[in-house]
């Protein structure tokens, strides 16, 4: 991939890019108030919800509930074992260890697997379980979850479909940058299994999307489509953005922490790279308290912020930064976004809570379809808590 990857120019970091008031770690008080009010939170869910999940965003800033079959219910669990590797209290091992069986069940089934996000719900649930607890069955139902997410490969085009029937003429050859975060399963699936299979589709996949979902200027396409045959590149374009030409602020997050997160498994620099140039185009185009909009086309006023990817940018600036050099400027830079952005959404955007309710308000799931505008979000729960975490110590990531 590096031979062949021209990177975009990396756009210098505005000097008032960050607020004046970011000006390093929080005290360790304001970290503990925060691990410790998302805990109680987590606490009042476990009662709430039972065996259910959260549903992806809430209504009136309370989570339905429902059965293992969104794309999204993985965030849940993966927040019980983030509560599990804070406090070491079984109940949240407990409350995790069941999701596993839901989750062995759901891809021995094939329930609601037709699309590309087995990386989030497996990753994040039976890799995490793998990982913390050697559980062999939880290891046979990420096994299984890869396999399926495999054979979304095409391998004409060197991407994974998101979503759909693979015969389905108007899905057929579409890839979007959330998939980056969906990857680290196939390669932890090679690791397992020892079958190239899954590495090799990957680094095709991630290789496509640094060429195509990357735009000149270091903004993102959504999604870009592809001839499945030929694998003729043909357009990009939006689903959850403003338009197709501008930037959704959640896909250019993805895009900063997927990056360094595949980079983690293939070794390939240029990753680390092309996530610097997303950065400095995602943080020259906050608003004054560093909260992004839902796009960041929009800089001032007038329209619902995200919360919930502004988690997903802070994680991705922590995973970046620690893959640069002591001597680059940009680590010290990154660092202090990702630790402003982390203490501004514990003190201004993290909910009170009731039963059932999300840890940070202000989210958008859906714009164009008016799905869950100024709402929480599940997702912005989960990388909020993985924020705090590796805020709090070092830490392996379930990716």
């Amino acid at each position: 991939m590096n031979a062949r990857l021209h990177l975009p120019a990396l756009e210098p970091l505005c000097h008032d890019a960050l607020p004046a008031h970011w000006t390093g770690r929080p005290p360790f008080a304001v970290l503990r108030g925060a691990i410790d009010r998302a805990l109680a939170s987590i606490d009042r869910n476990l009662a709430h919800f039972g065996d259910a999940f959260p549903a992806p965003s809430s209504t009136g800033g309370v989570y339905p509930a429902m059965g293992n079959t969104e794309w999204t219910n993985g965030f849940w669990t993966g927040m019980l074992w983030l509560a599990y590797e804070l406090t070491g209290a079984q109940r949240y091992r407990d409350a995790a260890e069941n999701h596993v069986r839901s989750f062995h069940h759901r891809q021995a089934g094939r329930i609601s697997t037709n699309h590309h996000d087995l990386g989030f719900l497996y990753s994040l649930s039976c890799v995490a379980a793998y990982k913390l607890t050697g559980s062999e069955m939880a290891a046979e139902a990420a096994m299984g979850a890869a396999r399926l997410l495999l054979e979304r490969y095409l391998p004409g085009a060197g991407i994974i479909q998101a979503w759909g029937e693979l015969s389905d003429p108007a899905q057929q050859g579409r890839m979007i940058i959330d998939c980056n975060l969906n990857l680290p399963l196939l390669y932890w699936a090679s690791d397992y299994s020892g079958e190239a299979a899954f590495r090799d589709a990957a680094n095709q996949h991630i290789a496509a999307a640094a060429r195509h979902i990357v735009r000149p200027d270091g903004s993102t396409f959504h999604t870009f489509f592809f001839d499945p045959a030929s694998g003729a590149p043909r357009e990009g374009k939006t689903h959850q953005g403003f338009a197709d030409d501008s930037c959704w602020a959640r896909g250019q997050a993805w895009g900063i922490s997927g990056f360094p997160l595949v980079y983690r498994h293939n070794g390939d620099t240029s990753l680390i790279e092309l996530s610097k140039v997303l950065a400095n185009y995602y943080l020259n185009r906050l608003p004054a308290d560093g909260i992004c909009y839902w796009d960041l086309i929009f800089t001032r006023g007038g329209e619902e912020r995200d919360s919930s990817a502004a988690a997903i940018a802070a994680c991705g600036l922590l995973e970046l930064a620690k893959n640069l050099p002591l001597t680059d400027p940009l680590r010290t830079q990154y660092e202090r976004a990702a630790l402003g952005m982390v203490t501004e959404l514990s003190q201004r955007y993290a909910q009170p809570g009731m039963p059932g309710s999300g840890l940070l308000a202000h989210a958008v799931y859906h714009k164009p379809n008016r799905i869950g505008i100024d709402e929480c979000c599940i997702w912005g729960d989960y990388f909020y808590l993985e924020a705090l975490v590796r805020l709090s110590r070092t830490w392996e990531p379930y990716w």
